[in-house]
C-alpha cells in the first residue's frame, strides 16, 4: 500500500506542473502531440488507446465468452482440462513474444488481406500493416487468458439446477448455455471484460511494435496510431526535462483510466460475491 501511494505521489508531483503550464483542456484535448515544437495534445494517443482497446474486445470478448461456455458446459471435463491449461499458457508468454508475432505475422496479414478489403470501398486507401487493426488482433488474443478464466468460472458457478431446469422443459445445450447460463453469469463475466480492457490498455511492449506509433487521429482502422503507455515508453529515453514532465502527465491520465476501470471491477466483483450468497 505504501508503495503505491508513493507511486501515485511521485507521477503526479512529475506530470500535474506539465498540465498546469499547458493548460489541462488543451493538454487532454489538444491534437497535435510534437514535443519538440512545445506542441503537448494528447489527445491522438487517447484515441488511438480507445481504438486499438475497443477493437480487442470487439474480438477478444465473444471469443472468450464463447470459449468460456464451451469449456464449462459442452466439451468434456477432461479434453476442457487441456484446452484450459492452454489457455492459461497465454498469459505466462512475455509481451514482447507478442510483438514480434504480431511484426511477423498480424502486420503482413494485414497488409495483403485487409487492405483489399478496404480498397474495394477506399481505392486511394494505402497501409503499411503497423495499424490499428494489427493491434486490436494481438490484444485480443493477450486478454483471451483473463475472459476465458473469470468466465468460465463464473460459469461454472451457476448451480445445476439452473441447467436442469433449462433441460426439463426442452431446450437444448445452446440454448440452455446462452439463455440460462450466460445471464446467470453476467456479473462474472462483466467483471472479465473489465479486467481484460485493463489488461489491454496497460499493455506496452505488444502495441509499441505493430501499432506504427503515430502520433494522429486515424481515419481508418489500417492507420497507424499511438497509444499512451507505448509513447511514454518510446519518448522517455530521449526526453529533455520538459518533455519528461508530458510524459508523466500522460501517465497520470492512463493512471486515471487505469483507477477507475478497477473501481468499477472491485464493485462488480462484490456484486457477484453478493449474488453467490
Amino acid at each position: 500500500m505504501v508503495s503505491v501511494a508513493l507511486i501515485t505521489v511521485f507521477v503526479f508531483m512529475n506530470g500535474l506542473p506539465s498540465m498546469v503550464e499547458h493548460g489541462f483542456m488543451e493538454f487532454l484535448l489538444g491534437d497535435r502531440w510534437r514535443p519538440t515544437n512545445g506542441l503537448f495534445g494528447i489527445l491522438p494517443l487517447v484515441v488511438g488507446t480507445l481504438c486499438v482497446t475497443g477493437l480487442a474486445l470487439l474480438i477478444g470478448v465473444p471469443t472468450g465468452v464463447a470459449s468460456a461456455v464451451f469449456l464449462s458446459d459442452i466439451l468434456p471435463k477432461k479434453p476442457a482440462a487441456v484446452f484450459k491449461f492452454a489457455i492459461e499458457l497465454l498469459a505466462g508468454i512475455p509481451s514482447v513474444v507478442y510483438g514480434f508475432f504480431g511484426l511477423i505475422i498480424i502486420v503482413p496479414m494485414v497488409k495483403r488481406i485487409f487492405l483489399p478489403i478496404l480498397q474495394v470501398f477506399d481505392p486511394e486507401a494505402t497501409t503499411t500493416g503497423f495499424s490499428i487493426m494489427a493491434g486490436g488482433l494481438v490484444l485480443a488474443i493477450m486478454i483471451l487468458p483473463t475472459v476465458v478464466g473469470l468466465s468460465e468460472n463464473a460459469i461454472s458457478a451457476v448451480p445445476s439446477d439452473y441447467r436442469e431446469a433449462s433441460l426439463a422443459i426442452g431446450a437444448n445445450k445452446r440454448e440452455t448455455a446462452m439463455r440460462v447460463l450466460v445471464p446467470a453469469a453476467k456479473s462474472g463475466i462483466l467483471a472479465s471484460i473489465i479486467l481484460g480492457m485493463g489488461r489491454a490498455i496497460g499493455e506496452t511492449m505488444a502495441v509499441l511494435l505493430i501499432t506504427g506509433n503515430v502520433a494522429l487521429l486515424p481515419g481508418s482502422i489500417l492507420d497507424p496510431v499511438a497509444t499512451l503507455t507505448g509513447t511514454i515508453a518510446l519518448e522517455m529515453s530521449y526526453a529533455d526535462a520538459g518533455h519528461q514532465q508530458a510524459l508523466f502527465a500522460v501517465g497520470i491520465v492512463l493512471f486515471c483510466i487505469i483507477f477507475i476501470l478497477n473501481i468499477i471491477a472491485r464493485f462488480v466483483a462484490s456484486r457477484m460475491g453478493v449474488g453467490g450468497k
